[in-house]
């Protein structure tokens, strides 16, 4: 009969899955990786049965045949009414005692506290925001684009260039190098053949978050139009943080504000900036930090927390991925 561990913790992104089996006194017994997480697209249990692929694997390597708790940050689990679905398909598979399954987001902003306090904005090829307090609180959105109100991310920053090229070419919109800069990254000459090759799937539609960098780097070289929507970017952070910490009663107390996901991680100095100095004219006491410890691990602390397990057992854990 095989031993039983503490924590079994997921983090399931849209292009890769990590998990891990974590003991009682922090000890990472093991890990292993899988690929995305993608219900809306294949089904839940499809979407699970990757889940499954990755979790054998690291029940096998660490000897154990289940868990006290799975805690379960995936992509995807946008409405609590989709946490429940999952929660209810994990717990069906019969991996813990115990289930809880939250946003992916929550996990960068657990990796990146030493205790479940703060907010979290993470950007990569959407955006999203979270909060929690110790005693349970939590402040989270929809975040499911542009029906949610949602602005930003790399998908939607790739948009808006080609928006702005696309205008300043025919005239409709401000001048621009993005005109120039987007159609070159494909070795094509114009906006107008850059249309083209996407309407026509010349060029592949998933590479059009590629252009997300161009943007940036259009930016960077002190291209107006390029640096509005980068500004635009920045304010919608910060907008997100601050009603977050609001929700929570954080903003006259000093609050972690952790950054994550590749674009808020790539290190693009006007983000930044822009970012640290509107943080400090509307929420003084958020401190702003880039979260680059690996989102498992904010998986592995939230069962943790969960089962009881002390600071020292989460230390441990912290230390696992951090050395």
């Amino acid at each position: 009969m095989g031993l039983t561990a503490s924590v079994l913790a997921i983090d399931a992104g849209n292009s890769k899955t990590d998990v891990a089996v974590v003991a009682m006194d922090g000890e990472v017994l093991a890990t292993a990786r899988g690929g995305g997480f993608r219900p809306p697209a294949v089904g839940v249990e499809t979407a699970v049965d990757e889940l499954a692929a990755a979790v054998s694997r690291a029940y096998a390597d660490s000897g154990v045949a289940s868990v006290s708790h799975v805690s379960a940050c995936l992509a995807n689990a946008d409405l609590p009414v989709e946490e429940e679905q999952l929660a209810a398909a994990l717990l069906a598979r019969g991996w813990g005692a115990s289930v809880e399954v939250r946003n992916d987001t929550f996990a960068i902003l657990r990796a990146g506290v030493a205790e479940p306090r703060g907010v979290a904005v993470v950007c990569g090829a959407g955006i999203n925001c979270v909060g929690m307090r110790p005693d349970g609180r939590t402040a989270r959105f929809p975040a499911i684009g542009r029906i949610s109100g949602d602005w930003g991310g790399g998908w939607g920053l790739a948009e808006e260039a080609l928006w702005h090229a696309a205008r300043a070419e025919d005239g409709r919109g401000k001048p621009t190098e993005l005109a120039r800069t987007l159609p070159a990254h494909f070795g094509l000459d114009s906006m107008y053949a850059l249309i083209g090759a996407l309407h026509l799937e010349h060029v592949e539609h998933a590479r059009r978050h590629e252009l997300t960098p161009v943007l940036f780097e259009t930016a960077a070289r002190g291209d107006a139009v390029a640096r509005s929507v980068v500004d635009r970017l920045a304010e919608e952070v910060v907008t997100l943080a601050t009603v977050a910490l609001s929700r929570l009663d954080l903003l006259d107390e000093e609050t972690p504000v952790l950054l994550g996901g590749g674009v808020l991680t790539a290190g693009h100095p006007q983000l930044d900036d822009g970012v640290r100095d509107l943080l400090a004219a509307r929420a003084p006491k958020a401190v702003p930090r880039v979260v680059t410890a690996s989102p498992v691990l904010g998986a592995a602390l939230l069962g943790l927390d969960r089962v009881g397990a002390g600071p020292a057992a989460q230390e441990r854990a912290r230390a696992h991925w951090e050395s």
